[in-house]
């Protein structure tokens, strides 16, 4: 069974509903109250915005460092991992990873180490470093003997930049592949609510026959669910970007999912609302075609883990803020206010 929320833009839903319990007395309640109203608005005026690498800046970087090797491009290469990439928390990413882990021989591995921006963190140095295009300037070329390096400019010699895309990729291999596999899953891959199309073109780089899932929900119903959740230690990067207010997660939210709506027509990605999956309207046997393997749905969608949101309604000024702030990303996505 799934327990399906009312949607956060339904006419039927009372206009105001801010706790989950009814015993507080009225003191105590309107102190939380006020407390959160503050709190919001001074994370909205004061929280700090985050710019995600372009996706021309990957590109340019990627291709100066695959034009820096004379090697062709391994053949053969059939590694697919999944990777399950949702907007923000509370998207229903739990849930659908549940469901991907009922395929034979796959292992989706849950946010590993998500809050150190490991993935971002690697994206961001391939952007932003301008020396890319001077790799093939700097890459040794043919086996030069000692007497030739100790007579030559060598001062930033490297190696060619497929030994670089063959080290990052092999941190992925070692790190998240092998586990899965010392562990009998043939298939690996992870989900995550921090990442963006920028990060998505570094791993398709990396993992050429990767495919990926891009999880949206209204940001309404995820920040209700996070903030009823009583999670107050997220962050979308450790020490110092942190989510814990109604301005921090639209923006999040936003963030990914402009981005995502920049993608390239062909990337390889499978879109899906939480609306549609906790709908019944998602067909598995599609999805499971397309990833090359055979989801069973029922199992994970036989029972229910975790819970669901206490507020029927977020209060006005969540919503005019969330909808300030995610207002691109929701007309990109068809969501309404």
């Amino acid at each position: 069974m799934v327990i399906c929320s009312t949607p956060e833009t339904s006419n039927r839903i009372p206009s105001f509903a801010l706790l989950s319990s009814t015993r507080e007395s009225h003191p105590r309640l309107a102190w939380r109250c006020t407390s959160r109203f503050v709190r919001n608005l001074w994370r909205w005026a004061h929280s700090e915005h985050v710019n995600l690498p372009k996706l021309v800046e990957i590109e340019n970087s990627t291709a100066a460092i695959d034009a820096s090797s004379n090697l062709c491009e391994e053949k053969g290469d059939r590694e697919a991992p999944i990777f399950l990439l949702a907007s923000g928390w509370r998207t229903g990413s739990t849930l659908l990873q549940r469901i991907l882990v009922t395929a034979p021989g796959v292992l989706v591995w849950g946010e590993p180490l998500g809050d150190i921006a490991l993935v971002s963190r690697i994206t961001e140095m391939l952007a932003h470093t301008p020396s890319f295009d001077r790799l093939n300037m700097r890459a040794i070329q043919g086996n030069p003997s000692s007497r030739e390096l100790a007579t030559s400019w060598i001062a930033n010699l490297g190696p060619p930049g497929s030994d670089l895309r063959s080290a990052l990729r092999a941190l992925f291999d070692r790190w998240l592949g092998v586990p899965a596999l010392e562990r009998g899953f043939a298939r690996w891959g992870f989900k995550e609510v921090r990442l963006g199309a920028s990060e998505a073109m570094v791993l398709h780089w990396l993992y050429p026959e990767a495919k990926f899932l891009l999880l949206t929900r209204h940001p309404y119903d995820c920040y209700r669910s996070l903030a009823d959740a009583g999670w107050d230690d997220l962050y979308y990067r450790r020490p110092d970007l942190t989510v814990d207010s109604a301005a921090d997660f639209a923006r999040h939210w936003n963030r990914l999912a402009v981005s995502w709506s920049e993608l390239p027509i062909d990337f390889p990605c499978y879109r899906i609302r939480y609306e549609n999956l906790v709908n019944g309207e998602v067909d598995f046997d599609e999805l499971g075609k397309w990833l090359g393997t055979e989801i069973r749905a029922d199992i994970a969608l036989s029972c229910v883990v975790g819970h669901t949101s206490s507020r029927r309604r977020l209060p006005w000024y969540e919503r005019r803020i969330i909808s300030h702030e995610a207002a691109q990303g929701m007309r990109a996505l068809g969501y309404t206010k």
